[in-house]
């Protein structure tokens, strides 16, 4: 009897696993992607409640530059930049008499402008917590500083007081705490312009900013016009297909790419790892395709337009399509990131594979997410290089040895 049984749970277990495999066979494809070409980098950190990805995505792009000049791994302080750029930024905002963006955020450009400026210190010296919290967030913070420059600029005393910019001051060493004026690093001490020069050893002036709009004149420098740019930093201008051609070089020579992009796009999907621009639209649907449409709940229309399950067909992106998109504020200046690698996927589509600052918990990619060549061409707004990293015809072009 007991052999019966037991032939019969083994009968009745294979049939259980039939089962399931054939199941499994009418499971979605789901993305399987190779990386074709990496970069050294070091660890995904989290901005959590904060709107400084440019700090974040910054530093991850010179922590990558320390490693391929064969330096030490060193995790840098993104709220060093935060302190100087906030510092800096509402100096100007009050020489504009308020007629300037004063929000959170700021350019890829930013934390090496701070480099040359202010110099740098490791977040073991520098963590920019000094409010009770174990992550960052910002929100009261930046309320308060908003509501303290706004009534700078009232200037209700009919002249400005020359202390109002320490009392501003005073109020980012409350929160983020004061920046140190000497620290000790691995059994030596430094200043913060030491640190920089003796450490970090990047040279600011090695790196230049690229984007790819035709309201300017390409191959000419222009000062970027979206709001995150409060320093007035000036861009250099390519085509489009010359922009792809600096970051695919880039990677391929061992150099990373600092990105700043727009992420508010329904193809863009942290959670399932992915950035992608589908080609289907309701532009390209046929009536009968349209008819069926239109009776879909919001909900049901969006999952069919943006589907995360296989690699499908994707829009072929033109420097018109991007520059639309730009003028109509469908592309905005929304998040900076860092590209460390090539990637391709089952059907050999082309992806960037992306180093986020959203931790390492919210997707399967432990931080990282893909995003497609059509992705990276229509929703790039600008990047950060290294110059050696610039094709030489193309460096020609810019007037830059």
């Amino acid at each position: 009897m007991k052999k019966i049984i037991l032939l019969l749970f083994v009968c009745v277990l294979v049939l259980n696993l039939k089962a399931q495999e054939k199941a499994d066979t009418s499971k979605p494809e789901g993305y399987k992607f190779i990386i074709v070409k990496q970069v050294k980098m070091t660890s995904v950190k989290s901005q959590y409640r904060s709107g400084t990805c440019w700090s974040f995505g910054g530093m991850s792009f010179i922590e990558s530059e320390m490693l391929r000049l064969g330096k030490d791994s060193v995790d840098l302080s993104e709220m060093f930049n935060v302190y100087h750029v906030y510092s800096d930024r509402a100096i100007k905002n009050v020489r504009m008499h308020g007629k300037f963006n004063f929000g959170g955020g700021a350019e890829i450009s930013d934390p090496i402008d701070v480099i040359a400026k202010y110099g740098m210190v490791p977040e073991s010296a520098y963590s920019g917590i000094n409010y009770g919290e174990e992550n960052h967030v910002h929100g009261e913070m930046d309320e308060v500083l908003k509501d303290y420059i706004a009534g700078v600029i009232k200037n209700k005393n009919k002249k400005l007081t020359p202390v109002w910019h320490k009392g501003f001051v005073g109020i980012l060493d409350s929160y983020l705490g004061k920046i140190p004026e000497t620290f000790a690093y691995k059994g030596k001490e430094y200043t913060p312009k030491t640190f920089a020069k003796n450490v970090v050893g990047i040279n600011p002036d090695d790196y230049v900013y690229i984007t790819s709009f035709t309201h300017h004149p390409f191959y000419k420098p222009f000062i970027f016009d979206v709001p995150d740019n409060w320093a007035y930093k000036e861009f250099y201008n390519l085509p489009l297909d010359e922009m792809e051609q600096v970051i695919d070089n880039a990677i391929d020579k061992g150099y990373s790419v600092g990105w700043s992009a727009d992420v508010s796009e329904k193809g863009f999907s942290f959670r399932d790892g992915l950035a992608i621009v589908p080609e289907k639209d309701i532009a390209n649907m046929s009536d009968s395709e349209r008819s069926k449409w239109e009776k879909l709940s919001k909900k049901e229309k969006e999952a069919k337009l943006y589907k995360f399950d296989k690699p499908g067909e994707e829009k072929v992106i033109t420097q018109k399509m991007r520059q639309e998109a730009f003028d109509n504020y469908q592309t905005t200046d929304d998040h900076v990131m860092h590209i460390t690698g090539i990637a391709k996927d089952q059907n050999g589509g082309k992806y960037y594979y992306v180093k986020n600052s959203w931790g390492t918990s919210y997707n399967d990619y432990d931080g990282f997410f893909y995003a497609s060549k059509s992705y990276i061409r229509y929703k790039t707004t600008s990047i950060a290089i290294h110059k050696d990293a610039l094709p030489k015809d193309i460096a020609k072009k810019l007037g830059i040895k």
